[in-house]
C-alpha cells in the first residue's frame, strides 16, 4: 500500500511496471540494459480514487494520459531500474496528492459601495484641479 495524503491508500497492484532502453549517458551500457522505466495508472478505473479526485487527476495528468484514462509515467533519470521506479511512483504520488486537494470556492463578485464611487470620482475632480493648476498662466491673469 502507498499511503498519499490526506485519506488515500493506493494498492501497488494497480500500478503496471514495463522496463525499456533509455536514451542519454550510460556508454555501452545504455544499449544492452532497460534501465528506464514506464509507470501505467488507470486512473479511470482505480478503486483506490473517490471519482472527484479521479476526474481532477485525470485533468492535472495532461498529455501523461491516454484515451483509455491511463497515466503513463517514464522516468529515466537514474541509471538503475529500481531508482527510476522509484521515481516514477513518487511523480504519481505528487501528481494523486495535488489532484486530491479541493478546489477553492468560486470568487464571488462585488460591486464598490456608493460611498466609494463617490470618494472615487471627489479624488479624480481634485486630482483634475492640481493639474488644471500648473498650466501656465493666462493671458487675462
Amino acid at each position: 500500500m502507498i499511503a498519499i495524503p490526506p485519506h488515500i491508500d493506493l494498492d501497488e497492484d494497480e500500478l503496471v511496471f514495463s522496463f525499456i532502453r533509455a536514451s542519454g549517458p550510460g556508454g555501452q551500457n545504455v544499449n544492452k540494459v532497460a534501465t528506464a522505466v514506464q509507470m501505467r495508472f488507470d486512473a479511470r478505473r482505480s478503486p483506490s480514487l473517490p471519482d472527484d479526485v479521479s476526474a481532477r487527476l485525470q485533468k492535472l495528468a495532461g498529455s501523461k494520459l491516454t484515451l483509455d484514462g491511463v497515466i503513463v509515467i517514464t522516468a529515466n533519470r537514474f541509471r538503475t531500474q529500481e531508482r527510476n521506479r522509484a521515481d516514477a511512483v513518487e511523480r504519481l504520488v505528487e501528481l494523486i496528492a495535488k489532484a486530491a486537494e479541493p478546489p477553492p470556492p468560486p470568487r464571488k463578485k462585488t460591486k464598490p459601495s456608493k460611498a466609494a464611487k463617490a470618494k472615487r470620482v471627489d479624488a479624480k475632480t481634485r486630482r483634475g484641479a492640481i493639474k488644471a493648476g500648473r498650466g501656465k498662466p493666462s493671458f487675462g491673469d
